[in-house]
């Protein structure tokens, strides 16, 4: 596999953001975006392909249509 580096500038609070949920994922940043890119594109190929993906409240069961910008 090819790999390719790039230099990516974040905010603090993207910085913070990023840093919170590595840790909280027990990941490295970079495994964290990576993860991030993968999910990313999975739901808008789903999207594309007329598809709605939801987000359910396990407690009340309703559910919230996920909306990609």
């Amino acid at each position: 596999m090819d790999r390719r580096q790039m230099t990516l500038m974040l905010s603090d609070k993207e910085m913070n953001l990023l840093d919170n949920l590595a840790s909280h994922r027990n990941m490295s940043k970079t495994a964290l975006v990576r993860q991030a890119l993968r999910l990313y594109q999975s739901v808008t190929e789903r999207i594309e392909n007329g598809e709605k993906v939801f987000v359910e409240d396990p407690g009340t069961k309703a559910k919230t249509e996920l909306m990609v910008l």
